[in-house]
């Protein structure tokens, strides 16, 4: 792309109403660097996605919520909305992110502790009750029965008049993470990797807003790998998912374009803002050269950005404001489209509606005070990032060598072997383990951890409690919804479920919806499915 044509783009993109100047009035370039060198927008996009970046359209602040019943995180949606938040996240509970229903024996103890629990289409409704599904977009973080929630959500807005065309969001639908990291799943690989790529044809063909899967490496992170492998592992994963849908024939292009990842924003700053672009070049050159991409949409890597759960520290908690703060400057520097921010108390509890506001508030001021949304890749010339830049596409790369030899040319199946041999699982733990040796002897320091002790003996703030009575309704709520639907109907439409799995090129998605329609539940759906499927037990490796 010359100059001219980078020109080009950026002019005909619609601008912020703001003053693109420091506060001293001196005027700012949109992007600084050789008139011959790469500008954001220009492949292979290592400084941004977009030519105009934030000029144009500030990140999405997309604000992670969910606890107790459908009736509570819906309050806290309209609490977020009100406070200036711009798209939905939704945090599901324990049983419903593991398939199972409110009064399954072993979901006792856990219904709406970590997140919001779902059973039905009835508590989907409630959920988002009284929020325009059509103008806010949602992400939804459910993977093992990603494919189920999806369902309850396009029936739940066909419901209220709401085509599933015009439904934008993101369904995180990333599998091979949870055995890699974070344990989540029911099924083995193989007929989870099916689902995957069922939802990806559905929605390539019926939600063009939609974003079927959102890769992730937030959770590989947070399990205790380095940048580096949080970025190759990440990236891999998109590549074996690109492989499945094209293997179900779907062509690159139609469905690469509303692919979209979730990386951690840790707290190494510069690291972590080479980290981000580094997969972006990583995978434009990939998509191109290896997958045969033609259009620029498909080459773009977008991402979403979470500020890193395992930095926090129950010790002076009001220091995680202070990490929060720059791993979310991490982020805006290094160019997500999205990002949340952690509340202070998470690691005492799920967050207050004030903890919630301050980690919101967190990124209006980098947004609106800092002037860092002004320049696109403001870093990028930096010698030292450039430097970091390259050293962490490198070893990204050495990891891709290993993945492809391992499938034999694939990484669909060397993703899946790397899983089945424990390849993942034991080099995470080797990095978690190494840092643990690193925090024992004091050569990482962190605060209120192995330094600087002074507030530690402080009594902890006020925190959100759920109590025994959200299971308890939860629960009746379940009951009612069963004693009100029409079993014939659950009965023909899990056998409906059963069926379309056991068939390989049947696309399971519309006997899901039919399913949630008349008030199947969660776990009964995955129940049939785990008929045909069967359970995954992992075996040890570690």
């Amino acid at each position: 792309m010359s100059k001219e044509q980078w020109q080009a783009e950026f002019d005909a993109a619609p601008k912020r109403d703001a003053d693109f100047d420091t506060r001293s009035g001196i005027p700012l370039e949109p992007v600084y660097g050789p008139a011959d060198g790469e500008h954001p927008g220009e492949w292979p996009y290592t400084r941004g996605p977009y030519a105009s970046m934030y000029r144009s359209k500030l990140w999405t602040m997309r604000m992670f919520a969910g606890f107790g019943t459908a009736h509570d995180t819906n309050r806290r949606f309209h609490e977020l909305l009100s406070a200036g938040g711009s798209g939905l996240s939704t945090a599901f509970d324990l049983p419903t992110l593991m398939g199972r229903d409110s009064d399954d024996p072993l979901a006792l103890g856990e219904v709406g502790k970590g997140g919001v629990a779902v059973d039905t289409l009835a508590d989907v409704e409630d959920l988002y009750s009284g929020i325009d599904l059509g103008k806010n977009t949602t992400s939804m973080t459910i993977n093992a029965p990603a494919a189920i929630l999806l369902a309850m959500y396009v029936a739940n807005a066909e419901r209220t008049g709401i085509e599933r065309s015009k439904l934008g969001g993101t369904l995180q639908n990333d599998i091979l993470k949870e055995y890699q990291a974070q344990k989540e799943f029911v099924f083995p690989p193989r007929p989870s990797m099916r689902l995957v790529a069922d939802t990806v044809r559905f929605c390539a063909a019926e939600m063009p807003r939609w974003h079927p899967i959102s890769i992730s490496g937030y959770h590989i992170r947070e399990a205790g790998s380095t940048a580096a492998q949080e970025l190759a592992f990440t990236v891999a994963n998109g590549f074996a998912y690109v492989e499945v849908a094209m293997a179900a024939g779907v062509a690159v292009d139609d469905f690469a374009p509303r692919l979209s990842f979730f990386f951690n924003a840790h707290i190494d700053f510069f690291e972590e803002i080479a980290k981000y672009r580094a997969a972006r070049r990583i995978w434009a050159r990939w998509m191109r050269d290896r997958y045969g991409a033609k259009t620029d949409h498909s080459m773009r890597m977008r991402f979403h950005a979470q500020t890193a759960g395992v930095s926090l520290t129950a010790q002076q908690p009001e220091v995680n404001i202070v990490r929060t703060a720059i791993e979310a400057l991490a982020g805006v520097l290094g160019g997500t489209q999205s990002l949340h921010t952690n509340s202070m108390d998470e690691t005492l509890a799920l967050p207050t509606e004030k903890a919630a506001r301050i980690a919101l508030r967190t990124q209006q001021v980098i947004a609106h005070e800092t002037g860092v949304a002004n320049v696109a890749d403001p870093l990028g010339g930096s010698w030292y990032v450039e430097a970091l830049t390259d050293e962490m596409e490198r070893r990204a790369e050495e990891m891709f060598t290993h993945l492809d030899e391992l499938g034999e040319g694939s990484m669909l199946e060397g993703a899946v072997r790397g899983v089945e041999n424990g390849w993942f699982q034991r080099e995470i733990v080797d990095s978690a383990y190494e840092l643990e040796r690193k925090l024992n002897s004091e050569r990482h320091l962190m605060v209120g951890v192995n330094t600087a002790f002074e507030g530690n003996d402080e009594p902890p703030p006020d925190i959100l409690r759920i109590g025994p009575e959200v299971e308890e309704a939860q629960i009746k709520r379940l009951a009612k919804v069963r004693a009100d639907r029409d079993d014939e109907q659950v009965r023909v439409a899990l056998e409906a479920v059963r069926a379309a799995a056991t068939e390989p090129t049947t696309n399971v998605m519309p006997s899901l919806i039919d399913a949630v329609n008349v008030y199947a539940t969660e776990g009964e759906i995955i129940n049939a499915l785990a008929d045909v499927f069967g359970r995954y037990v992992e075996k040890p490796v570690v």
